[in-house]
């Protein structure tokens, strides 16, 4: 946001697109894209405090390749739409794990054989949960 004369900060005009989401808004909101998206498992990490690299994870798990492929796609669409562009991702190529970085969320989608694997759940196991099915945004 810029600011005016008066070094108050501007506000966004009615009709402007929103400015970027708070990374807790963000990371609710893409787990809320990946359960409209079929994804199982879905659940949000808050690593602020935890990790200098991110404030959320959203690991899920995806049915498909397609699905997966699918998912990741929209995520990154309706985000760059929605002001949050992605800074990048990987794997929508393979989709055994397909990974986005919104910088301060990073967004893990993978085939239940890979998230077992990896199981991002137990390596930042001292991360607090986010109930993010019982938020509104």
């Amino acid at each position: 946001m810029s600011k005016t004369h008066d070094n108050s900060i501007e506000q966004p005009q009615k009709g402007q697109p929103a400015a970027e989401l708070d990374s807790k808004e963000l990371a609710i909101k893409l787990a809320k894209l990946a359960h409209d998206r079929h994804c199982e498992q879905i659940v949000v990490l808050d690593l602020r405090g935890l990790s200098p690299i991110t404030d959320f994870f959203v690991v899920c798990t995806g049915t498909s390749d397609r699905q997966m492929r699918t998912t990741g796609e929209e995520m990154m669409v309706e985000c760059k739409r929605d002001g949050d562009p992605p800074y990048g991702h990987s794997g929508l190529d393979s989709a055994s794990w397909v990974l986005i970085d919104f910088v301060n969320v990073v967004v893990h989608i993978f085939t239940p054989e890979h998230r077992a694997y990896y199981d991002l759940e137990l390596l930042w196991g001292d991360a607090p949960r986010i109930e993010w099915t019982q938020e509104e945004s």
